[in-house]
């Protein structure tokens, strides 16, 4: 596909139609020359804004990171601990709303404005809790990292529920329970699967930040007394 006529382009507009290549063609498909593409541009007039795809990646990991309201973790009319875990949800739900996310946001270091701002909002509530800044900036991080391994838990089972799906559609036949099952083989994983912990549900989510929490503060108060 040959470039059309160049015309006037922002930021914004590169970022988002290489948010539609991710939704369209996943991480793999996004390149400046397909986003050049997209706009009718040439790879060149890309590389004015971005003077690489690891620039044009940063973006859109920012872009995703700009829909997270950091400014409400500094409003003192709730807990600290509420605070906390409407951060770790409103991430959730960003890293949601995108096919191949997760590999977008562990693409590279997260060191963009937006990324600062938020594992700042976490250290301030953890020195809200108590906590020393070097323990409340471990516990951020602990926050994150919990965060974006339950997203990446989430995301792989949405995949793997979409590829079942269109496996079976193909085949003209009903999707099916998982391959291998052999429940006196795993007990305890069968006896537990009712809390569907691998299927994105929100109780198990704030459960598992509740526990990390606990963990977190009460950890840190013993080591100071």
């Amino acid at each position: 596909m040959r470039p059309g006529p160049r015309r006037s382009v922002s930021q914004v507009d590169i970022v988002d139609a290489a948010f539609e290549i991710l939704e369209q063609k996943g991480f793999a498909g996004v390149s400046v020359r397909g986003v050049a593409a997209a706009l009718g541009l040439t790879p060149t007039a890309i590389y004015t804004y971005f003077p690489s795809k690891n620039a044009l990646m940063r973006a859109m990991v920012e872009e995703l990171l700009a829909g997270v309201d950091v400014a409400a973790a500094s409003d003192s009319s709730s807990g600290w601990r509420d605070r906390v875990h409407a951060l770790a949800l409103a991430v959730r739900a960003r890293l949601a709303e995108h096919a191949g996310a997760m590999v977008l946001v562990t693409s590279g270091p997260l060191d963009g404005p937006h990324a600062l701002a938020l594992g700042e909002a976490l250290i301030r509530l953890f020195v809200e809790a108590g906590l020393p800044v070097d323990d409340a900036a471990r516990a951020a991080a602990a926050v994150k990292a919990h965060v974006l391994g339950v997203s990446a838990l989430e995301a792989a089972e949405r995949a793997g529920r979409v590829a079942e799906t269109g496996a079976a559609e193909g085949a003209g036949r009903a999707t099916s329970g998982p391959l291998w099952t052999d429940a006196s083989r795993y007990p305890l994983t069968e006896a537990t699967a009712h809390l569907a912990l691998a299927a994105g549900a929100d109780d198990e989510f704030a459960w598992g930040i509740d526990r990390l929490l606990d963990g977190l503060v009460g950890t840190a108060a013993v080591g100071n007394t």
